[in-house]
């Protein structure tokens, strides 16, 4: 074998590996419908295996047979209809209606029982916009592109879009749904075992297609009711000079104009709410980690960071406004 070929090999079965460790890989689910997912593309991929190897070990007897004969040595008349009938017709029918069964048995609806918590995701070019409704508060509360949800408790996730077509995917928990302006589609969650699991919009919806993650925590009940206090509660007040100063700069400048910050006179919704992005792990829909030096160059220029944007460039912070600002919005926790 030459070394080109070892090397095209070697390569083929690196991609093939690292395709079942990233975190967006599908074959180590984390629920029951991931599971059943991953059966179902398993079945496939295995029945795809057997059926072209049928096919291609007929063809390959076929032309073992017939190689040594001329044209006007084979008579097709006498082939008859039989086997036109049975590999045309009879097998591929029978190999579809079972893919067609086993599919319907793996993607059959699941009733989880009465959602623990329902959540309003709306797709925006390019971010995702949550809102958390539980039944037993009246209080609603905004976030965005992170989703926490309790382990081993169903979550009903209510999608739909403000501008184009989204699709709400992560692997190791669901399948992708759609998520289209003017309709709404239900998608239920029921993790069974906490972690952070990286999604993707999968509907291909502009420039920042590849730049608009979803991020979904599942945690212990404990944890998730101490995330839940602390997302109700206002936005974290400043300790310090510095926090102190960001935070006028923020109320009484343009970040006002498109950022809500709960407790404080920021109130618009136009842009994500920014009460406790502080403790989310990432920035600009799993762009960037959540540090200050990553929200600078944010606030800055989001544009050169993710262009096409709707964050507009906001060139009249000076240097140590800019600091304030970011450390400022760093600390809401």
């Amino acid at each position: 074998m030459s070394r080109t070929r070892r090397n095209h090999i070697g390569v083929l079965a690196w991609l093939l590996v690292g395709g079942c460790s990233t975190p967006m890989q599908m074959f180590s689910s984390a629920s029951a419908p991931a599971s059943r997912i991953a059966n179902l593309t398993w079945f496939m991929v295995i029945a795809s295996v057997i059926v072209y190897s049928i096919v291609m070990g007929a063809m390959v007897i076929a032309v073992r047979r017939n190689r040594h004969r001329s044209a006007t040595e084979v008579d097709l008349s006498k082939a008859g209809v039989r086997p036109v009938v049975i590999g045309g017709f009879l097998l591929p029918a029978l190999v579809l209606t079972a893919v067609f069964g086993v599919a319907e048995t793996a993607l059959g609806r699941l009733d989880h029982g009465p959602p623990a918590l329902t959540i309003n995701v709306t797709g925006r070019q390019w971010w995702w916009q949550l809102e958390y409704a539980l039944p037993t508060l009246g209080d609603r509360f905004r976030t965005a592109n992170e989703i926490h949800i309790p382990v081993n408790q169903p979550v009903r996730l209510l999608l739909t879009s403000a501008d184009v077509i989204h699709s709400f995917w992560v692997p190791r928990l669901q399948g992708k749904i759609d998520a289209i302006p003017g309709d709404t589609n239900d998608l239920r969650l029921l993790a069974t075992v906490p972690g952070t699991y990286i999604g993707q919009c999968a509907e291909f919806c502009g420039a920042q297609h590849a730049r608009m993650g979803i991020t979904v925590v599942v945690d212990d009940s404990a944890t998730f009711a101490q995330w839940l206090g602390n997302q109700l509660a206002d936005g974290r007040a400043p300790t310090d000079s510095l926090t102190a100063d960001g935070q006028r700069f923020f109320v009484t400048g343009p970040c006002a104009m498109c950022h809500a910050v709960r407790g404080t006179e920021a109130k618009a919704q136009v842009a994500p709410d920014l009460t406790h992005v502080g403790s989310r792990l990432t920035i600009a829909a799993g762009t960037l980690p959540t540090t200050v030096g990553n929200l600078e160059a944010w606030i800055t220029n989001a544009k050169l960071i993710k262009p096409g944007t709707q964050m507009p460039v906001l060139a009249e912070f000076s240097g140590p406004q800019l600091r304030a600002v970011a450390t400022y919005v760093a600390s809401l926790r």
